[in-house]
């Protein structure tokens, strides 16, 4: 075989994953693996790493504008509910108060507007990270079982355009890698 097998010519593979004894080895690696070209990677460790996301590439996501947006959504569609309510379906006009009493509205406003935030903080955390995922082929590395423990692991995709099975493996070695294999998927 070659050594400039890719995804396509082997898809039995989902990367190559490396494992490191401390938070600073893995960001040295997350970095330099971003700054040698490579973008579909991710990285595992047993807490938070401070500068790790930044390290791997990590972008901004979407769920921030898309819970403001399903707040704003909610906090209008409840205060038109109450609107239509008050003043067509069921209209009254006790004492000759106004219809348009709006002050009454804010609480049921105010939680229509928490309820389809809360709801679309859901519905983003369940379908932008893939979720449910009961299964990830680094759970196919033996050594991935102390992730949650005491080890920290870069894995770099087989997807991304600039990996070879060699040289990746390699590349891993030489940034310090203490266990670098094959993930198979």
């Amino acid at each position: 075989m070659s050594t400039d097998l890719t995804l396509q010519e082997q898809p039995g593979i989902h990367g190559a994953m490396a494992e490191f004894m401390t938070p600073e080895d893995l960001i040295a690696a997350a970095e330099r693996a971003y700054a040698e070209g490579y973008r579909r990677m991710d990285a595992y460790a047993p807490m938070p790493v401070e500068g790790l996301a930044e390290a791997v590439g990590y972008k901004r996501n979407m769920v921030a504008p898309a819970v403001l947006l399903g707040g704003c959504c909610g906090a209008i569609g409840g205060f038109v509910l109450l609107e239509w309510i008050t003043k067509i379906a069921y209209a009254h006009n006790v004492g000759g108060r106004p219809t348009n009493s709006w002050p009454s509205y804010i609480p049921i406003t105010f939680e229509c507007m928490i309820l389809l935030s809360a709801i679309t903080s859901l519905l983003c955390v369940l379908f932008m990270n893939g979720l449910p995922k009961p299964y990830h082929p680094v759970f196919n590395v033996p050594e991935f079982a102390r992730a949650s423990t005491d080890r920290f692991f870069l894995c770099i995709e087989s997807s991304d355009p600039k990996f070879r099975v060699e040289d990746t493996l390699q590349f891993l070695r030489d940034l310090g890698g203490n266990e670098v294999s094959v993930v198979p998927a």
